[in-house]
């Protein structure tokens, strides 16, 4: 019961830290897509994944808890709660793994469809907004990439018409333009988030299958040390 409770405890932290971070770092495309104007409802359910990480992290730290102390008291009251909590849990996740693998086809083609507005913010505010300058910045070094599409999207923006450049993260050379023949072949940042996507799908459903393996484990063991502790207490 320490075993399952305490894997579980560590489960918890990790999930609420990853959580915490996602909406803390605004170095990132989806705080960018957070900041369009006019956007499709549905984007609201892709950007706060961070609230639903924050809200599983919180509830299997609780769980953990709870299973050491019924453990440690042989308390059947906190087993058959810790049962009951887990078994919601492990519900919810099984539905929400539904979604996510459902959703998934919907996430690519909500982001893609997104493609004019973010160009357009591109074409209004990059170089002109500090905000939105840095998120582009931090985005494009860190998934490798240039503009939503490609290098011309930078076209006519703020930052493009007072240097007459693209950015350093689009160039091979300092201060390329679209005169300058070693103009960059890094791709755009959609492709990137997409493959992002379909990489970090197959890991977390890989993750989510060992926590639910773990949560009926637990179950289990919670339920045989409730009978065990009601037949020696009679």
């Amino acid at each position: 019961m320490f075993v399952f409770n305490g894997v579980i405890f560590l489960a918890g932290a990790a999930i609420l830290g990853v959580g915490v971070w996602v909406k803390v770092d605004s170095s990132s495309l989806f705080a960018v897509l957070g900041k369009i104007e006019n956007a499709p409802p549905e984007l609201n359910q892709l950007l706060n994944v961070g609230y639903l990480l924050i809200a599983v992290g919180g509830v299997l730290l609780v769980l953990g808890f709870l299973g050491c102390c019924g453990a440690m008291k042989e308390s059947r009251c906190m087993l058959l709660l810790f049962f009951v909590i887990v078994l919601l849990v492990f519900l919810a996740e099984v539905a929400g793994a539904i979604v996510v693998f459902v959703f998934q086809p919907l996430a690519e083609d909500l982001i893609s469809q997104l493609g004019e507005k973010a160009v357009e913010v591109i074409k209004n505010d990059y170089g002109a907004n500090a905000d939105i300058t840095g998120l582009w910045n931090a985005t494009m070094e860190g998934l490798d990439c240039c503009g939503f599409y490609n290098y011309t999207d930078f076209l006519d923006s703020p930052f493009y018409n007072n240097s007459m450049t693209f950015p350093e993260e689009c160039c091979l050379i300092p201060g390329c333009n679209s005169a300058n023949v070693q103009i960059s072949k890094v791709s755009g940042c959609l492709p990137k988030l997409i493959k992002l996507i379909d990489e970090n799908i197959i890991i977390i459903g890989a993750v989510a299958l060992g926590i639910a393996a773990l949560e009926i484990a637990a179950m289990a063991v919670s339920m045989s040390m409730y009978y065990q502790i009601g037949a020696k207490k009679r």
